[in-house]
């Protein structure tokens, strides 16, 4: 039986826990903020201008974002979304590895079969998903080269703020 639902609109926060190795942009433990779209007519295109009105509203209207095709299991296709480094504005430093690019966020396609699995059609209903680490949107936003000084109680460094 079909349950009839409304459309889905929500953003969420949360703690992961990964095996990551601890380096400047990294973390094995960080919080996320993930964001779900389901509706009638929902296209990757949508998808795309949500992401750069993000960018631009957050990291400044000179942001770029590119998307790269990742696997991620429950969006099909699903891609890993990075800016333009805030550091060296895309130059290349060792923030940004020498690329000029930090990833940002995972994002895709609601899976048909997770639709599904919810009881939504996928022949009427389709949607996107997104997951960002906070994180790392502190560090591009206040310009904060390493990840790693937000969890060393480093008084001087916390009263920046």
């Amino acid at each position: 039986m079909e349950i009839n639902k409304p459309p889905l609109r929500m953003v969420c926060p949360g703690r992961v826990f990964r095996i990551d190795e601890v380096d400047a942009t990294h973390s094995p433990m960080f919080h996320q903020i993930e964001g779900l779209v389901v509706d009638k007519g929902v296209t990757m295109r949508e998808l795309r201008e949500t992401l750069e009105i993000f960018a631009a509203e957050m990291f400044g209207s000179e942001t770029k974002i590119r998307f790269r095709p990742h696997h991620f299991p429950f969006t099909e296709p699903s891609a890993e979304v990075d800016i333009s480094c805030f550091v060296c504005g895309g130059k290349g430093c060792s923030v940004c590895k020498g690329e000029g690019w930090i990833e940002i966020l995972g994002c895709g396609m609601v899976h048909p079969n997770v639709l599904k699995g919810c009881g939504i059609d996928p022949d009427i209903y389709a949607g996107f998903a997104f997951g960002m680490g906070v994180d790392r949107i502190v560090m591009a936003k206040y310009g904060i080269r390493d990840l790693r000084y937000l969890f060393e109680n480093n008084i001087r460094f916390l009263e920046q703020f």
